[in-house]
């Protein structure tokens, strides 16, 4: 049974993988839109390239610090 359960990990895996990537793309999506409703709202009018550069430097930020390991450590202690 150990190759089953292997093959049953890697599409474990696989799936895992498949939904992260679905939601980086939507929280891209969802921060480039934040991103250029705020920089209207400022008053500042900047091109595509610049918008799409700083939801993705926001984006990556993101889920690189939900990423971490330290993330888990907000003072939960018992």
């Amino acid at each position: 049974m150990g190759i089953l359960d292997s093959f049953g990990a890697l599409v474990g895996s696989i799936v895992a993988s498949l939904v992260l990537l679905v939601f980086a793309i939507l929280s891209f999506f969802v921060t480039v839109f934040i991103v250029d409703v705020g920089a209207g709202l400022a008053g500042y009018s900047p091109g595509g390239d610049f918008v799409a550069l700083s939801a993705a430097i926001l984006a990556a930020g993101a889920i690189v610090a939900g990423a971490s390991p330290m993330a888990g450590t907000g003072g939960d202690t018992e």
